[in-house]
């Protein structure tokens, strides 16, 4: 009888914990660009690297959607500059905190 609740009690603990990590993960936030004004003039790369093609230069105060905050430094970014819609990497001291 020990041996019977004791399996039950340990199957019902893995269970809640299962069915807390599920949830966490369906609590995410919005996955959708979230528009940010560049607060200096910055530029848009193809990369994550200093070294990497420059694709445009973003004014101060430019409209720019932040996709993904990819790691530390860079932020995935969406640009609309001179009528044309371009993806890349900026930054993240481009905009403010």
């Amino acid at each position: 009888m020990k041996k019977t609740l004791l399996l039950l009690s340990a199957l019902g603990m893995l269970a809640s914990c299962s069915a807390s990590k599920d949830e966490a993960r369906s609590n995410r936030t919005s996955t959708t660009p979230v528009a940010h004004n560049a607060v200096v003039e910055c530029i848009l790369y193809d990369g994550m690297t200093k070294t990497s093609q420059q694709l445009a230069t973003i004014n101060s105060g430019t409209e720019v959607q932040v996709m993904d905050t990819v790691d530390a430094h860079f932020l995935k970014v969406r640009v609309t500059a001179a009528g044309k819609t371009q993806n890349g990497y900026m930054y993240r001291t481009c905009f403010s905190k």
